[in-house]
């Protein structure tokens, strides 16, 4: 299934084919793939092998996949941000990310995170949640920013939650 990349002001959010996750959980990349220094994270790793198990499993699942995030102007792959699946039976999704080290602090994570959750919205999901470590505000104001609130702190993360 072709899913078509999702542009943003700053960034591309370009959608993990088969292929991509496999040179992703490989740690290699094709020749032209133009992955910043460090990419995948091993957040990025995880994301791309559920994904695979998940295709092998039920078959592509359309816009609930990973992608990748590219900064518009260079093309440079400097993280990723995706679902870790389909809808549950509520019709929620659950989302996460991860950007480079020299790629944080600038608002990206944000502005991919708001990206997605409009891909979710317009694919008619009732909400999207996600969680983060309790020491890890940064990632707080990245859920935060893209209109997610914190419903809950437990088990030593807080959760958030956006219906739409």
């Amino acid at each position: 299934m072709k899913i078509a990349p999702v542009a943003t002001e700053r960034l591309l959010l370009r959608p993990l084919t088969a292929s991509d996750a496999e040179r992703t959980v490989a740690r290699a990349p094709a020749p032209g793939d133009l992955w910043g220094d460090g990419y995948p994270l091993d957040g990025d790793v995880r994301a791309a092998t559920g994904f695979l198990r998940g295709v092998a499993e039920h078959g592509d699942p359309g816009v609930f996949r990973p992608y990748e995030v590219r900064l518009r102007e260079s093309g440079v792959v400097v993280g990723g941000i995706g679902f870790h699946g389909p809808p549950d039976a509520l019709g929620v999704v659950t989302v996460g990310y991860g950007l480079l080290p020299d790629a944080r602090g600038k608002g990206y994570a944000s502005e991919a995170l708001r990206a997605l959750l409009e891909v979710a919205r317009a694919a008619g999901v009732a909400g999207a949640k996600g969680d983060a470590d309790l020491d890890n505000p940064a990632s707080h104001r990245v859920m935060e920013a893209a209109g997610m609130r914190c419903v809950a702190e437990a088990g030593g993360l807080r959760h958030f939650y956006r219906g739409f």
